[in-house]
């Protein structure tokens, strides 16, 4: 099954906890606070994978959540790193934060993403001695790795793509023009997944074609497989619109040819501004009246307009020639810029949990949800900073604060960030 989007939830691993030991070694009195810091979380991290070709792998798993650190241990000894862990995708995947729909990344190249970081391991006690305060029983634990729901969408990765009703022969074409073998037969949706053929130029000479099924009026809004295939066509560089030009099945193909540049218009407005070259198929078939019609209603759009029979591979050739001529001039296929997920999106996860710790003036706040928001807090700009502050406003920590006794000069601690309070 063509499975070309998925929605899972991620978690990397979680900081180890920091020891809280002391140095013993015969004749060495008061050796000292030696415990070792907790090793870092496991980070999650997503990987191209050309073997793959669908989504299909995580409709049976939707929770994917990476090893732990380990904890400090005595002697100054770190704990150890947890395991990363690798997902594979196919490439042309987008990862999207699953609420805001903000683009994370976009794994069309080779390099790595990683999609959650793991928490950072806590202090061990050793850390936390001064010279009034030579032995500290107490250490920091370890931070929580980063969570998140993700939605994965697979964009293919195509120079070129097929448009047109079913049946019109686009799965003739990329048949007869490229390596690709798709189910040809008499019936409309006969394909039901998107289709890839490489059509090669020459020796070094090669672009790539997909056959996007499933378009008919109500695509853009979801009728048929148009709506969840429209997808493939944003990549594109170019189109080929396919047309029935001898109305065979009873429709007009001046209409046809409306239509489907309308559902590329629902579906996504940018869809329009895509170079278009129309086939017209099945000549053999139409009157010389209907030819004549249809080739004046394209030229008088302004497109480059070929005459083919498919099956056959007649006027193949001359649309190739012109594909690849204009593939020359067009930009590289389209890439997604990463997007940062709203702050607001943010604050809306959070809950009303947090805990303060105090030790000698110094006040911790540890809450699971603000470090979400702090990890995409830029403390060196004013408004990020003021927008943060808020944050511990109206979550109620700054009262809490208050409760406990906070003084004005006292050290506020929330895990990396540390401030002096004023009121």
């Amino acid at each position: 099954m063509f499975v070309d989007i998925a929605k899972i939830k991620i978690k990397a691993g979680n900081g180890g906890d920091g020891a809280v030991t002391f140095h013993r070694e015969k004749y060495v009195a008061s050796g000292g606070p030696d415990g070792g810091d907790g090793g870092k979380g496991g980070d999650i991290v997503f990987q191209v994978d050309d073997h793959l070709a669908t989504l299909a792998d995580f409709r049976y798993k939707r929770k994917y959540t990476a090893e732990n650190g380990r904890n400090g241990g005595g002697g100054n000894c770190s704990g150890r790193k947890g395991k990363d862990l690798i997902i594979k995708v196919p490439r042309g995947t987008i990862i999207k934060e699953a609420e805001s729909g903000a683009v994370l990344a976009d794994m069309s190249g080779d390099e790595p993403f990683t999609a959650a970081k793991g928490g950072k391991g806590g202090w061990g006690n050793r850390h936390f001695a001064t010279p009034t305060r030579q032995a500290p029983r107490f250490s920091r634990d370890g931070y929580p790795g980063e969570e998140w729901e993700i939605q994965l969408e697979l964009k293919l990765l195509a120079d070129v793509g097929l448009l047109g009703y079913p049946n019109v022969g686009k799965s003739s074409l990329i048949s007869v023009v490229s390596e690709a073998k798709p189910i040809i037969a008499d019936y409309h949706f006969t394909t039901l997944t998107p289709v890839l053929g490489v059509v090669r130029m020459g020796p070094e000479s090669s672009f790539v074609m997909a056959d996007i099924p499933g378009l008919i009026e109500g695509a853009g809004e979801g009728v048929g497989l148009g709506h969840r295939f429209l997808r493939h066509v944003e990549r594109c560089r170019m189109l080929v619109h396919i047309v029935d030009v001898a109305g065979s099945e009873g429709r007009d193909p001046i209409e046809d040819f409306k239509t489907i540049n309308k559902e590329l218009a629902v579906f996504n407005p940018e869809l329009t501004k895509c170079p278009q070259i129309v086939a017209g198929n099945k000549v053999d078939l139409a009157t010389d009246g209907q030819l004549a019609r249809f080739r004046k209603f394209i030229e008088d759009q302004g497109l480059e307009y070929y005459e083919i029979i498919a099956p056959i591979a007649e006027g193949t050739k001359e649309l190739i020639n012109a594909v690849a001529a204009k593939l020359a001039t067009l930009p590289p296929v389209r890439r997604f810029e990463s997007e940062p997920v709203p702050m607001e999106v943010l604050e809306r996860k959070k809950d009303s949990g947090f805990k303060i710790t105090v030790r000698d003036n110094d006040y911790y706040v540890e809450a699971e949800w603000l470090l979400k928001i702090l990890n995409k807090t830029d403390i060196e700009d004013y408004e990020s900073l003021q927008y943060f502050q808020r944050v511990l406003e109206s979550s109620g920590i700054l009262a809490a604060l208050v409760e406990r006794g906070i003084k004005e000069g006292d050290t506020v601690i929330i895990y990396d960030l540390e401030f002096d309070y004023v009121p």
